[in-house]
């Protein structure tokens, strides 16, 4: 498929998914100790062996619904045999991994480029304890931090979260978004993606990359893929939230509204901005709020009071305009062209039901066609209510999936979808 368009393409939430990422659950989540938890953004340790077996289950529902699954892990096995990609990849692991002592650096990089292709990729998801590199220094040639050693286990942080593939990039129509993750313990992520999206086959070849990879230009801000919902191909909708900032939001729209001078031009005419209230609670904005059919949504009504709505479009002079918009039913119901809009409310909307379920992610649906959603069987009220107007859920395990705090649609970076 290298070099062909229809490597990625996403012009909706709802299209019949075709091809998906997904990344199975493996050795990085048993570095999880109680000690470090918060830094692994991690409320419990799972039993790794059942959420495998959750996950597998996962896959297979997709798969038996008509939809291609690729996995991480493989993919970046078949990357790093690419000569040119296993140096970049080496050399920004260890840049980006924050060590000043450049003895050290020199040491984790001879460490990693010594590995056959097997063990690389996966040190590169489940990161380089301290044990496992030796140093010795002369007596007189010690440093402070020789003596002074960090409690803390790693060189390379393990990646425990990178079964939330939704998050480090996003297929944005034609396009792929390599987003800018808001907390170290992610960051590599988006940097394992952007070189299996440069150099593996299966998509567009290194020297094309240009044209379709949207990276970089939120350096120094966040944006996360469980803020972005392509909700058709002329209207995205983004969270501004804990994980996104309202900066980058403005580089992103400006990315896919203003086509570069000689460039394809998206499709896309409006960001639909809303903000949520910046606490892990809610974290992002599929978190809260996914959309299901053509004219419904899923949405925590605890949250519905508090939110912001705000557009982004193209005014004159390429220059973005942007404006504040009175309701998000109106909002919906105004740019996706509906003349109604039905908002499900999670746990029926029941206070306490709702409250309970959006614990486990029970508006994080993961939309595989118009109308019918892949779900957590646990979240029962939430799923009974979907039933009951109109929307087809396959339910799935997630006892030990959502120790994360995430749900399907988390768990799943759409590469094709069928265009409605």
């Amino acid at each position: 498929m290298g070099n062909n368009s229809s490597s990625v393409h996403v012009f909706s939430e709802i299209g019949l998914l075709k091809k998906v990422l997904l990344h199975r659950p493996g050795s990085e989540l048993e570095t999880l100790t109680p000690k470090y938890l918060d830094t692994m953004l991690f409320e419990d340790i799972p039993f790794l062996d059942s959420m495998r077996e959750e996950h597998n289950a996962f896959a297979e529902t997709l798969r038996n619904n008509g939809c291609e699954v690729l996995y991480v892990d493989d993919l970046l096995l078949e990357t790093v045999i690419n000569l040119k990609a296993r140096n970049v990849l080496i050399e920004k692991t260890v840049a980006t991994a924050g060590i000043p002592d450049r003895e050290l650096c020199e040491a984790l990089k001879a460490y990693l480029f010594g590995m056959n292709d097997v063990s690389l990729s996966q040190h590169l998801i489940s990161g380089i304890k301290k044990e496992e590199i030796t140093l010795e220094r002369p007596s007189d040639k010690r440093d402070l931090s020789y003596y002074i050693r960090d409690e803390y286990p790693f060189y390379i942080n393990p990646l425990p979260n990178l079964y939330f593939t939704r998050d480090p990039g996003s297929v944005i129509g034609n396009k792929c978004s390599i987003n800018t993750m808001q907390t170290e313990a992610r960051r590599r992520e988006s940097l394992l993606l952007a070189e299996i999206m440069r150099y593996h086959p299966k998509f567009r070849i290194a020297d094309s990359a240009e044209s379709y990879i949207l990276e970089g230009y939120a350096e120094g801000s966040s944006i996360e893929g469980g803020d972005i919902l392509v909700l058709d191909s002329n209207t995205l909708a983004v969270g501004c939230s804990a994980r996104t900032e309202a900066w980058a939001i403005e580089e992103f729209a400006k990315k896919v509204l203003i086509p570069e001078s000689g460039g394809e031009e998206s499709g896309f005419k409006n960001i639909l901005v809303i903000q949520i209230p910046f606490t892990r609670a809610y974290m992002h904005l599929d978190t809260v709020f996914t959309m299901v059919d053509y004219d419904k949504f899923t949405i925590y009504p605890g949250v519905e009071p508090a939110l912001k709505i705000f557009t982004v479009s193209l005014g004159e002079d390429r220059i973005l305009k942007v404006g504040q918009e009175r309701g998000l039913k109106e909002t919906l119901e105004k740019y996706l062209q509906l003349s109604a809009v039905d908002l499900i409310q999670t746990g029926g909307g029941d206070r306490i039901a709702a409250a309970r379920e959006q614990w486990n992610d029970s508006a994080n649906t993961l939309a595989i066609a118009p109308g019918v959603v892949v779900t957590y069987r646990r979240n029962v009220v939430s799923n009974d209510t979907l039933d009951k107007h109109g929307v087809t859920v396959l339910p799935i395990q997630g006892s030990e999936l959502v120790r994360g705090r995430g749900g399907p649609r988390c768990m799943s970076m759409p590469l094709i979808r069928e265009k409605l």
